[in-house]
Formats: C-alpha cells, sequence, structure tokens
C-alpha cells in the first residue's frame, strides 16, 4: 500500500511537469540526477545503447560535450535496453564500454526505458511537449532542452550529433553570454 501510495504521488507530480527541471533521474552511479540542477543549460538528452548501428554517435556525442560544455552544453546519456535488446549490460559494464571504447564522460543516467507506457516520465512529457513523433522509435533519438528546462526539439537516430541541423540548434539553445 505505501509503494502503491508512493507511485500515486510520483505519477502526480509528474502529471503536471511543466518544464525538464521537474524531473530526475538515477545517475549510472546511483545518484539522485535532478534535471533542476541543469537549469541555465542546454541540455540534449540521448538515450543510449552499446550494440546498435548508431553507437559510434557516442564519439560525435562526447566531441559534441567536448566543444560547447563550457558554452553551457550538457548531454546527458540515458542508456536503455528498449530496441533491440542492444543494451544488455549493467551500468558497470555501460559505464566501462563507453570509457573504453569512445572515452565518454559526460553525465549517463541508469538504465531507463523510454518508449511506451512504462517510459520514464521524462519521455512521456517530451511526447506532450513535442508530439508523438519526438517519442523515441530506437536508439539514439535526441531531445533537445532550453535553458529554461522547455522540450524544443528532437532528431531522429540517423541525425548524427555533427549534423549541421543538430550542431545549428544546440547552438542557438546556449546561453546567451
Amino acid at each position: 500500500a505505501i509503494f502503491i501510495g508512493l507511485l500515486s504521488m510520483f505519477a502526480k507530480h509528474h502529471a503536471h511537469a511543466t518544464t525538464a527541471h521537474d524531473f530526475t533521474f538515477m545517475s549510472i552511479d546511483g545518484e539522485p540526477m535532478h534535471m533542476k540542477d541543469f537549469e541555465g543549460k542546454a541540455v540534449l538528452v540521448v538515450n543510449t545503447a552499446s550494440f546498435c548501428g548508431f553507437t559510434r554517435q557516442y564519439k560525435g556525442l562526447q566531441a559534441l560535450w567536448e566543444k560547447y560544455r563550457d558554452r553551457g552544453l550538457v548531454v546527458l546519456g540515458v542508456p536503455s535496453n528498449d530496441f533491440g535488446a542492444q543494451e544488455p549490460g549493467t551500468e558497470d559494464e555501460i559505464k566501462e564500454f563507453c570509457a573504453v571504447n569512445f572515452a565518454v564522460d559526460f553525465p549517463m543516467t541508469e538504465k531507463q526505458v523510454v518508449s511506451g507506457n512504462n517510459a520514464h516520465p521524462f519521455y512521456l512529457w517530451v511526447a506532450k511537449e513535442l508530439g508523438t513523433l519526438s517519442k523515441p522509435r530506437w536508439n539514439f533519438y535526441k531531445i533537445l532542452i532550453a535553458t529554461d528546462g522547455k522540450a524544443i526539439n528532437w532528431f531522429a537516430s540517423t541525425t548524427s550529433p555533427s549534423t549541421p541541423k543538430l550542431v545549428k540548434a544546440v547552438e542557438a539553445a546556449l546561453p546567451h553570454q
């Protein structure tokens, strides 16, 4: 009964979410990761997988992070096993894979469900904000969040992190200096 009460309280809280800053993930290291901590920064949220044809995008995501993090960009990796069971590993295995193969040091969450009715509430909120096409339909979907926490754009798996339209959108979303 307590679990049901907490679950409904959690769902109710997120049902009234107005920005990405209203959500919390668990980090890949098991610590709470509050999106409100990214207030004032642009955030590119990407559902990732270690064994996907798009996995090489980790290299481009890391390059984007390195280029723009000092200007206010956060790349946030959200590992998911939703598509093709292409992220079967534990958090430790995912973290090691990303570090060894792509030198990833941008923040990552614990493995999450990102599709369907059981998706993390952040993804349900994005679908309400940006429409049904923004729902991840494969690994490496990218959601761009503005400095004020508003969902402003999404990019399909086939959109590389170095694609001019994505880079231009990221640059436009960065905090003004």
